[in-house]
């Protein structure tokens, strides 16, 4: 055996379907393409993103400002106000707040807010701390203490 020798197997290769010679060879006269309309010219396909003339979607929507953040950080927020009625030198969690009825749900992690006044020394734990909320409750003698966002989760 040559090479000059090899051919497909008979029946392995199909002939190739010439498009618009006739009506005879079963794509004839508009060769698939329907009768009239920019999908049945040549040269026909439009670019990607094209809409007929009305403004594209690429061109709609905002190119930079106004998304949200993919991962924003959300939080279960509490004012320092709040802690007042808690009795003195008590540890503050999200577990003691849902307990003492001042927060109803735990969803996220806890961060302290700085809104109100706080007379209380407390011991607060929380996965964040507003600045003017740190300061207040150092100023009445409490202790900040910042727990990891996995453990208030739970």
């Amino acid at each position: 055996m040559r090479f000059q020798d090899l051919h497909p197997q008979a029946g392995s290769r199909r002939r190739k379907r010439r498009i618009g010679r006739g009506i005879a060879a079963g794509q004839g006269a508009s060769g698939g393409f329907g009768m009239r309309g920019q999908k049945s010219r040549s040269g026909r396909p439009t670019r990607p993103g094209f809409e007929g003339g009305q403004n594209p979607l690429y061109r709609r929507l905002p190119k930079l400002k106004h998304f949200p953040l993919v991962k924003r950080k959300v939080y279960t927020t509490i004012n320092v106000g709040r802690l007042n009625t808690l009795p003195a030198n008590s540890v503050v969690t999200v577990q003691s707040l849902l307990e003492a009825g001042i927060l109803t749900t735990a969803k996220y992690p806890l961060k302290v807010l700085g809104d109100g006044e706080l007379n209380v020394k407390l011991e607060v734990h929380a996965a964040a701390f507003s600045g003017s909320a740190r300061s207040k409750i150092e100023a009445a003698g409490g202790v900040c203490v910042e727990t990891s966002v996995a453990a208030d989760s739970e």
